[in-house]
This record gives structure tokens, C-alpha cells and sequence, in this order.
């Protein structure tokens, strides 16, 4: 499974309002929500799961990448999005720079293997300055799922 293979335009915020940590992961949320991504009934659920994750320690891996992501036992699949923050967020990243990509994601609770694959793609996508600065510079939501698929191709 790859990072673009979760996505979708609908699933990628290219121009992310939030400012702060916690406001952004409910921003995502939200959006997952008004897109029927994430059934309404369970958007609470998830933001307790998702703040739980964070008060254990902050999901900002560094070089700009923040990976909040917890486990729901009300899904079948994996449900993800992702924001992009021109201004950058702070998210007490380990390297404490701003956070300028976001990639949110919801596994369900039965699958904890597919929630470590999860990680690496999208560690590993993400890994590339280069990866980075093209979506940095991407003008709309698809252009950046083309350079996401583009790179999951490559690899």
C-alpha cells in the first residue's frame, strides 16, 4: 500500500487555515467527516484516540513532516488525509521545525501490521527533499496526488 493509493484530491488540504498543532489534526478530521470519509458519529471518537497519541509524545518526525495517526475499532480500512501548511505549524517536532506536511491516518484497530506499513510508506515517500519541495511548490490538490503516485511508482 502506498501514500497515494490512500489519497485523493478530496483527501489532500493544499492550503490548510490552521495554525496550531491541535487545531490543525481537527481540521483534517473535520474535513474527513464532510467528505463521508469518516462517519460523522465518529469524528469525537477519533479526535480522543488522535489526542491520546499526541499527549504521548508529538507525532512531528521532522523535516517538516507531522504523522498523527491513531486506531479505531469502527472502520474497515484505512481512512487518510493529507495538509499542507505554507505558513508550517508548530508540532513539537523532534528537529523543532515547523511542520509544513501533515499526513493524518485512522487504522482499524484489528490491523495493527497494516498500521506499521502505513508508516513506512509513508516514511518513505516523504523521506525526499526532493518529494518535498515539488508538493511544497504543487498548485492544486491533484497535482500533488500525481507527484505522490510519481514517487510510489519510482520506488
Amino acid at each position: 500500500m502506498t501514500l497515494a493509493e490512500l489519497l485523493s484530491p478530496e483527501r489532500v488540504l493544499a492550503d490548510m487555515k490552521s495554525d496550531e498543532h491541535w487545531p490543525a489534526i481537527e481540521e483534517l478530521v473535520s474535513h474527513l467527516v464532510s467528505i463521508d470519509s469518516l462517519p460523522e458519529d465518529q469524528e469525537d471518537a477519533v479526535l480522543k484516540a488522535l489526542k491520546a497519541r499526541e499527549e504521548q509524545r508529538s507525532t512531528g518526525i521532522g523535516g517538516g513532516i507531522a504523522i498523527p495517526h491513531c486506531f479505531s475499532n469502527s472502520i474497515e480500512d484505512v481512512v487518510a488525509i493529507f495538509g499542507r501548511s505554507h505558513e508550517g505549524i508548530d508540532f513539537c517536532s523532534l528537529d523543532r521545525a515547523p511542520v509544513h506536511f501533515i499526513v493524518l491516518f485512522v487504522v482499524p484497530e484489528s490491523q495493527y501490521t497494516l498500521h506499521l506499513k502505513t508508516l513506512a510508506a509513508i516514511a518513505k515517500i516523504l523521506n525526499s527533499a526532493d518529494t518535498r519541495k515539488r508538493i511544497a511548490e504543487a498548485t492544486s490538490e491533484d497535482e500533488i496526488i500525481e507527484i505522490l503516485s510519481r514517487k510510489a511508482a519510482a520506488a
